[in-house]
């Protein structure tokens, strides 16, 4: 029996998704897409998951589309359309509540550098490389990389990529702003985990509520932005009591002791 193409892990409150096609550099098959969609939306009932991390086995986080299996399909009458349309991860990476880490164990490249960009924040190996290939392959992006990459790390960073299709390193990745950080390939697991831990200590109701208005904000104008924030900071407010508020502030003050070493 051949393993899930899709492993899923849920320990103390993280699910960790591992895009598990190691041989074919974790490509995007029509079954895997549908395996993301479903393990994403099936976060909505499920109150014991407060983050997400998400990886890839063996040396690629994902190559992105599956496109030996696109040109088996055949590449004419919108297949290409169809495939980025057919098992939209993206809308389903949008619509997940919790704060998704993207845990960038190797290539990121072309449909997986759009999956990439649809995490919330991202922690890469050394060993990890991004690339935008479409000019090269011929196929028009559709999951958000030439909005995205440009906001990202500005326009003409984002063209020298997506215009010539060269890969970036995950030296260069963290100079330009495009990811958070860069660790060991031993540590990325580990450090994705305790950054899932800082957020689990947070409030959860606000975190996933940060998160959505963060997200609204980043989709409209400055402005917008502004006037998103000041209703949803009215809106929480008033679910708000003073003991809620002084024991949050206890929790403040003491990780803030213990994270000086006071």
């Amino acid at each position: 029996m051949s393993e899930p193409v899709l492993l899923i892990e849920k320990r103390e409150h993280v699910a960790t998704f591992t895009l598990n096609r190691p041989t074919a550099l974790n490509a995007l098959s029509r079954e895997l897409r549908a395996a993301l969609v479903a393990a994403f939306d099936g976060l909505r009932d499920d109150p014991e998951v407060g983050v997400v991390i998400l990886t890839g086995n063996g040396r690629a986080f994902t190559a992105g589309l599956d496109l030996k299996e696109l040109g088996d399909r055949g590449f004419g009458a919108g297949a290409t359309e169809a495939a980025v349309a057919d098992g939209d991860v993206i809308h389903a990476m949008a619509r997940c509540a919790q704060p998704i880490i993207g845990a960038i164990n190797g290539f990121a490249v072309t449909g997986g550098f759009e999956i990439a960009l649809a995490c919330d924040l991202l922690i890469c190996s050394s060993a990890a490389r991004f690339a935008d290939t479409h000019a090269r392959v011929g196929v028009m992006p559709g999951w958000g990389l030439s909005q995205k990459l440009s906001r990202t790390i500005g326009i003409y960073r984002a063209k020298e990529l997506s215009l010539t299709g060269n890969y970036l390193s995950a030296a260069q990745a963290a100079e330009w702003g495009l990811v958070n950080r860069v660790v060991d390939p031993a540590e990325l697991l580990p450090t994705c985990h305790a950054l899932a831990r800082d957020m689990l200590s947070c409030d959860p109701v606000l975190l996933r509520s940060y998160k959505r208005v963060i997200d609204k904000g980043y989709a409209t104008t400055f402005g917008d932005g502004l006037q998103l924030e000041n209703d949803a900071s009215r809106a929480h407010a008033r679910t708000l009591t003073a003991e809620s508020i002084a024991t949050r502030r206890a929790g403040v003050q003491a990780r803030g002791r213990e994270q000086k070493g006071v």
